[in-house]
């Protein structure tokens, strides 16, 4: 059944756009990246570069190599959060071709740029929350992720066991899924509906590249069981850095969730409100964190205003929140991380129960 949202009188959004636009008006400063982006861009871009020529080309003892590739799977996971998202929402830069070019990071880090548009721009941000229609909800029988979805015994321990499956999320992601919604044409319940013919040549030479770069070549240096302990952990860090972050924003006790198999639980309002009620902000004020994960941690600004670049996430942070105020819509937000991540954990505990009903 089609999701639709009441967007004939959508005055939240529009009086909310109005005080964001004239924000970045008196300022006087691009809704895009700026200098501080870009000199971001150039660490972790030149961090992971390093590091990895530091794994490929050195001799190193066990321990030293491990906390290398554990460096490594952050450097990379920071790249993501930090230019390859941006990038892939046209926020990074003004110019398409940089945020394209930029967006081939996603690619470098063994994904596929198109892919991840259709499935985190057009599907997340339009249906967030919503299951079966929502790509980031569908786990599978492995996670029960909101209370729609069907019950399963092995839930009740979900909660311990997630972790793992979200370590090995991002190697899973990269070597099947892609290939599952490449060559199904499909990501979840939406078709894809066409791949240009320059993209199918990305697709191919780009995994093609990963495979020789982060295999090959890596096992030819250092020899296979030095390269399997290193891949394991540049991706078990970056799959369970990447899951907890997005996680947080969605999957916690605050947010609302929907079914795409029940009309009763449809969405009522409209586009912008469904988004402040199933997205939560966390760790505002923690200014080193939000520097690493690009900005994440401001979820709702990001979901209401995905093509404005997270730089301005703070700022901003306050408007959205007076105007979630003024139309009695609530604000989302954990203090901490941990409290973020608490939440997570006690939600996915209570999933895990066979009793636990759909609330939206």
């Amino acid at each position: 059944m089609k999701i639709k949202f009441n967007n004939a009188n959508p005055v939240f959004f529009q009086s909310l756009k109005k005080e964001v636009e004239f924000y970045f008006e008196q300022k006087q400063i691009p809704k895009t990246g700026n200098w501080k982006l870009y000199g971001k861009a150039v660490v972790v871009i030149s961090f992971s570069f390093l590091l990895y020529l530091f794994l490929l080309l050195g001799h190193y003892s066990g321990l030293v190599g491990m906390l290398l590739s554990l460096l490594l799977g952050l450097a990379l996971i920071s790249t993501a959060f930090n230019v390859m998202h941006d990038a892939c929402h046209n926020s990074f830069s003004s110019k398409k071709w940089v945020n394209n070019l930029m967006g081939l990071t996603m690619n470098a880090l063994g994904g596929n740029a198109l892919l991840w548009k259709i499935k985190h721009n057009i599907i997340h941000h339009t249906y967030t929350n919503i299951d079966g229609v929502d790509d980031d909800l569908a786990s599978g029988a492995w996670l029960r992720l909101c209370a729609a979805q069907k019950w399963r015994p092995l839930h009740r321990f979900q909660y311990l066991y997630m972790f793992f499956l979200y370590a090995i999320s991002t190697f899973a992601w990269m070597m099947v899924f892609d290939f599952v919604k490449y060559f199904s044409k499909r990501i979840h319940t939406t078709s894809i509906t066409r791949i240009e013919p320059k993209e199918h040549v990305i697709f191919w030479a780009s995994k093609a590249l990963y495979v020789f770069f982060y295999g090959l070549l890596p096992v030819y240096f250092v020899g296979w069981q030095a390269w399997l302990i290193g891949f394991a952990i540049v991706h078990f860090t970056m799959g369970l850095v990447m899951s907890i972050i997005f996680q947080l924003a969605h999957v916690v006790e605050k947010t609302n969730f929907y079914s795409a198999q029940e009309q009763s639980s449809f969405p009522t309002g409209s586009w912008a409100e469904h988004e402040v009620l199933t997205t939560t902000d966390f760790a505002q004020n923690n200014k080193l964190l939000s520097w690493a994960i690009g900005g994440l941690n401001f979820q709702i600004e990001h979901h209401l205003f995905p093509t404005i670049s997270h730089v301005h996430y703070p700022a901003i942070s306050k408007i959205v929140e007076e105007q979630c105020r003024k139309f009695s819509l609530p604000y989302h937000t954990y203090p901490t991380m941990r409290q973020a991540i608490a939440s997570h954990i006690r939600l996915m505990k209570e999933l895990g129960g066979k009793s636990f009903q759909l609330a939206g």
